[in-house]
């Protein structure tokens, strides 16, 4: 398990996640008003915005804290490898959880910030059919699927294009645009904008999300049954020797 100091790993998750929703938003916003007529090039221009962030973002954060960014990884983190020691302690899990939400919420914030919108903003878009949520459980799912396998087969290293590349293409092959991480969802509500969610549409998308990485991890499990050995490797390697000193 790694002995980087919690604090910087929760410090890495908090900005990383702010910064990932803020690029999400961000591109959103910019989208609709360079694009006001077509909402196919709206969600060309915002995919493209979030598979160069996400993938800068995972360089940028991963060798502290492993670049999760997400709840639903964080937590298969934890149940892959809590029989061997190799993942996250619950505290952990609960630590990163709390600081990946609240970074959610801070980038939604920032992104309104700086297209000159209102900072608090509640989203009206809602978004729940059974289509969407069947599109939040695939998506989940092979994002989960891939990041395990990645790290199970000692490619940790391509995560940043990977889940990148994965991501900007379930924005299209999914009908929920592929939002696959509770906090990210969450920090959408606080956006009336081209990317935001209501609400009432939230529950229903992190539910499906937390089905999706459970059928994820069972995946990887039925694949590679010794994958909670590197456990400790999600989504990028953070152990000290890939990190400055304290």
């Amino acid at each position: 398990m790694t002995t980087m100091p919690l604090r910087r790993r929760l410090l890495a998750e908090f900005v990383g996640t702010a910064l990932l929703v803020t690029v999400v938003v961000g591109s959103g916003i910019a989208a609709a008003q360079l694009s006001p007529n077509d909402i196919g090039l709206q969600l060309l221009e915002n995919s493209t915005a979030t598979v160069l962030g996400l993938a800068v973002l995972i360089l940028m954060f991963g060798p502290v804290s492993g670049a999760h960014f997400n709840p639903v990884v964080s937590a298969a983190d934890w149940l892959l490898g809590r029989r061997t020691g190799t993942g996250m302690t619950v505290t952990d899990l609960g630590s990163y959880a709390v600081a990946q939400i609240s970074g959610a919420i801070v980038g939604a914030i920032l992104a309104n910030v700086m297209f000159d919108l209102s900072a608090f903003q509640i989203a009206s878009k809602d978004r729940v059919t059974t289509g969407h949520l069947v599109g939040e459980v695939v998506a989940t799912a092979g994002l989960v699927a891939l990041i395990f396998t990645l790290a199970r087969t000692s490619r940790a290293g391509l995560s940043a294009a990977s889940v990148g590349a994965y991501i900007g293409a379930a924005y299209w092959f999914t009908s929920s645009t592929s939002f696959a991480n509770p906090a990210v969802t969450i920090g959408r509500i606080f956006s009336d904008t081209f990317a935001g969610i209501a609400p009432g549409s939230a529950p229903g998308f992190i539910g499906a999300q937390l089905i999706g990485g459970l059928i994820g991890l069972a995946l990887i499990v039925s694949l590679y049954p010794d994958a909670a050995a590197t456990a400790d490797d999600v989504v990028v390697p953070h152990h000290p020797d890939h990190a400055t000193p304290n």
